[in-house]
């Protein structure tokens, strides 16, 4: 670069106005004006992405060999893109959160005013006594034995909080169906086939139908926990809003650790995630399987057409599916992705239309899931269906506080814990491609 010369580059080495997440944390604070700058230089970083993948296809269709140096740069350009999406993502749930204020939800009841208050005494001062005697009163039955065990439920708005948080950054919880119970476990009959249908005309004799066949699937609910910290000080500062504070703390912890185990999680401490069930080609898919589409070469796609085998899967999942599908893989597979076409020219990856929505692939939605695995041997690196349907979320009512200022003095450590369950409870509703032979 000449001594003169004003133009800049950024650390990725491509041109200017194409910023990365360092560049954005400076500029951008939550507001919307930050979200809107965030996602225009998105937009702008993506149309370089084009341009610059456009001039790699135009020298492979000549039979020339892309220089090193091209594909560099075009990698560098795909890892600002999946940066900047990060950071526009995190802006835009900033600016839409809700705040936990002193007029929430259910605040004109007097026993939920009682119990807020109850509690933030608790959360502040270590008092129990006001909290005990509500909990009894209201006959709540302590899931984790006494209140001196196992701590004392948040006040409803702030489970409400919890979850609505959990939700917007755990993927596959967004996309999945859920229900809150009271039990440990719920159990659900499901019919495998239904009863035989028919017309007939109006005094025709109707023929007796067959019974369906039902399946009872069983979703246990498991303990999750986090345990964040806080010094006494920012406890006695009575500026600081103490159920946001820990709404805030506790749910990430709570959307990492669900977002693992809804994938891959083996069921037994854990809800049991869509990839730990036994999977067999789609051609041979019987219940209680996933079935598999093959791309036909080991670790990769398809040489010829790698968007065949995307729309092959697609395909694999039956049409009233299609209709609610999502798909599900991590960033690094999205990034191989984003440089197919279709038969037009068009490239089938696709951002978000405005700021917090999320990329289309194939005008279906992408859930970006970090907890996939990559691309590789034998690997099940994308799923697709219809997970309203496919996989089911369970939470048991009530998230339990236990405050503990002993162990870690001078901090006040906050053993927070909640009950949730999972599992496929439509095994004809998830199609995964493997990146396989067969």
């Amino acid at each position: 670069m000449r001594e003169n010369d004003t133009s800049q580059t950024t650390e990725h080495g491509f041109e200017p106005g194409l910023e990365t997440k360092a560049g954005y944390e400076t500029k951008a604070g939550g507001t919307g004006n930050d979200v809107a700058y965030a996602f225009d230089e998105f937009m702008r970083t993506f149309e370089a992405f084009k341009e610059q993948n456009d001039e790699r296809l135009d020298t492979l269709e000549k039979r020339i060999p892309v220089d090193a140096l091209t594909e560099q740069k075009l990698d560098r350009i795909n890892t600002a893109l999946d940066e900047q999406k990060q950071v526009v993502d995190q802006l835009a749930l900033k600016a839409s959160r809700p705040q936990l204020g002193e007029g929430g939800e259910g605040a004109s009841s007097p026993a939920l005013l009682q119990h807020k208050a109850a509690f933030h005494s608790y959360m502040r001062k270590g008092e129990t006594g006001n909290l005990t005697r509500l909990e009894e009163k209201a006959l709540k039955v302590n899931l984790s034995g006494s209140g001196a065990d196992g701590g004392y439920l948040v006040p409803p708005e702030v489970e409400t909080a919890v979850i609505r948080g959990v939700k917007e950054i755990s993927p596959i919880r967004a996309i999945s169906g859920s229900r809150t119970v009271s039990a440990s476990v719920y159990k659900k009959p499901f019919a495998i086939t239904g009863p035989a249908t028919g017309w007939v005309g109006e005094t025709a004799t109707r023929p007796q139908t067959n019974s369906p066949t039902l399946d009872e699937l069983s979703f246990p609910t498991m303990e999750l926990y986090a345990m964040p910290s806080a010094t006494q000080t920012l406890l006695d500062d009575s500026a600081v809003n103490i159920d946001e504070w820990l709404a805030e703390e506790i749910q990430l912890a709570f959307a990492q650790q669900e977002g693992k185990a809804f994938v891959t999680g083996e069921g037994g401490t854990e809800p049991r995630g869509f990839l730990d069930y036994t999977t067999v080609a789609n051609g041979s898919w019987e219940w209680n399987k996933i079935g598999y589409i093959a791309t036909g070469n080991d670790g990769t796609f398809d040489t010829d057409d790698p968007s065949d085998d995307l729309i092959d899967l697609v395909y694999s999942l039956k049409a009233g599916y299609r209709a609610n599908a999502s798909w599900v893989m991590n960033r690094a597979t999205q990034a191989a992705i984003r440089k197919f076409k279709d038969e037009n020219g068009n490239y089938i990856w696709q951002p978000g239309a405005s700021a917090g929505q999320w990329p289309t692939l194939m005008n279906y939605p992408i859930a970006e899931s970090e907890d996939m695995p990559d691309i590789g041997s034998d690997e099940f690196a994308i799923a697709f269906g219809d997970f309203k349907r496919g996989y089911l979320v369970v939470d048991r009512a009530g998230i339990r506080v236990l405050r503990d200022p002993y162990s870690v003095k001078p901090y006040v450590l906050f053993y927070t814990t909640k009950r949730v369950g999972g599992g496929v409870q439509d095994f004809d509703a998830i199609k995964l491609l493997k990146f396989g032979t067969s």
